[in-house]
């Protein structure tokens, strides 16, 4: 388990936050295994009736840790069906128990997707939102490419999937990426207010209003195996290796 991210119990939330902010809360297989434990046990513990996810340092996420993700992409016997990534993915996907999350900050890759798979959504003004698999000769994960044009229509996800274009915390209110938009002094707190709402409402009720809400998982699912498969394909590709080296080195500038 990683020591990035913390969970803790606010009553019947379970709250879990990404705390490695000197690297902006990019995640690190450890991480992405941390969340997928706190994850099954929302779904396994009746008096869990809420997750918020939050983010500390003043970001959400950058998304992965390059050096993290490269190590394990290019490991000898790996397969997409082992990858910490994917295994939280297909968690957020089957999530049974209604999620928040309280976006300030950076939210790059994974950390623009994951929003898709909550029911409540918080950003500030300064928040940014990306999905930039294209420059790094990658596609979209996470089922976005299904997700995305649902929430934000096709034209407005083209922009943030083809482009890679940047979304700030405003724009995002006003497309319907997200529902709020709120200052960064209290936000949190704002977040967790929502997720106790949700968590206090009849349980039964709540999962299956959030059951027809959410629709085919079947669908969602099945997306989400189909882009794994191209995204590793693209990974190991020549496209992917020289934008990777591009990324590295204006990193270290």
């Amino acid at each position: 388990m990683s020591q990035f991210v913390k969970t803790r119990r606010d009553g019947a939330v379970l709250v879990i936050t990404l705390d490695r902010p000197e690297k902006k809360n990019a995640l690190t297989g450890a991480m992405y295994d941390s969340m997928t434990l706190a994850l099954t046990v929302a779904d396994d513990e009746a008096g869990i009736g809420a997750v918020l996810f939050l983010g500390a340092g003043g970001a959400f996420t950058a998304g992965n840790d390059i050096g993290d993700f490269l190590a394990f992409a290019m490991a000898q016997g790996q397969t997409p069906v082992e990858s910490p990534a994917l295994r939280f993915i297909r968690a957020l996907a089957s999530a049974k128990k209604p999620m928040v999350a309280s976006v300030d900050g950076v939210a790059v890759g994974v950390g623009a997707t994951m929003i898709l798979h909550c029911d409540y959504v918080l950003a500030s003004s300064r928040a940014v939102f990306q999905t930039p698999f294209v420059d790094l000769g990658l596609v979209p994960e996470a089922g976005s490419s299904l997700l995305l044009p649902q929430r934000v229509g096709p034209a407005r996800a083209a922009e943030m999937l083809l482009f890679g274009d940047k979304v700030d915390g405003e724009t995002a209110a006003k497309i319907g990426l997200v529902n709020e938009l709120h200052d960064s002094e209290g936000m949190d707190t704002r977040a967790l207010e929502r997720a106790r709402a949700l968590a206090a409402k009849p349980r039964a009720a709540m999962l299956a209003t959030r059951k027809l809400l959410h629709g085919d998982k079947a669908r969602v699912m099945a997306r989400i195996e189909e882009e794994s498969k191209l995204f590793t394909e693209a990974l190991h590709s020549d496209e992917a290796r020289q934008a990777f080296m591009s990324f590295m080195a204006k990193s270290k500038k």
